[in-house]
């Protein structure tokens, strides 16, 4: 298993060291390899795609159309979603439920309202 973070801005895992920082290859991203921690926050602060820190019972809203692995069900573009639960472990950050079930969702699909 790779000790290379995953990018704080979108959250994925695609990225590399390039002297003395970190670069994500998917959105851009760079932030230093001895990052100080901020006041209040932790290294597992879970955001979204504008890169604001969500928080248990944040709502959201869906910033594309994702579909639903082993279903008919696409979630739409701009539904909105109360009150999401932060989950720590797996490759997906929130928990919520929707009027089509519950489901684990990547924050870089979301954006904060």
């Amino acid at each position: 298993m790779s000790t290379i973070p995953t990018c704080p801005q979108c959250s994925l895992e695609n990225t590399y060291p390039d002297g003395d920082n970190y670069v994500c290859a998917d959105c851009g991203y760079e932030w230093p390899q001895q990052a100080a921690v901020a006041d209040g926050e932790t290294e597992t602060t879970v955001r979204d795609a504008n890169g604001n820190a969500l928080a248990d019972g944040d709502a959201v809203v869906l910033i594309k159309d994702l579909k639903v692995k082993g279903s008919s069900i696409t979630l739409k573009q701009g539904t909105k979603v109360k009150s999401i639960r932060l989950v720590s472990g797996g490759d997906h950050e929130v928990d919520c439920r929707m009027d089509a079930g519950n489901f684990m969702l990547k924050a870089c699909f979301l954006k904060k309202v």
